[in-house]
């Protein structure tokens, strides 16, 4: 199983966003979040039938209050395994 992509992560207030240097998705929860993930990556060819890829979602710190974000290190990262 190979680390296929890394993101960053976010909630914009209405939405989980996500993103890195080729995709930019979003949803209003996290289920379609990554619903819409797995649809990308196949039609962009990056996993296909039978495989089983792992994809890492760091969140953006930077969206926190300044406050908040020495106690918030790793507020909410996530590993999803795409199934193709």
């Amino acid at each position: 199983m190979d680390m296929t992509m890394d993101f960053i992560i976010h909630h914009d207030g209405v939405n989980w966003c996500l993103r890195n240097e080729q995709v930019s998705i979003s949803a209003p929860d996290l289920t379609l979040l990554d619903k819409r993930l797995r649809l990308k990556m196949v039609e962009r060819g990056l996993i296909r039938a039978g495989e089983t890829k792992k994809v890492r979602m760091l969140f953006d710190n930077a969206t926190l209050p300044p406050v908040i974000r020495q106690y918030a290190q790793h507020y909410f990262n996530r590993v999803l395994e795409i199934v193709g």
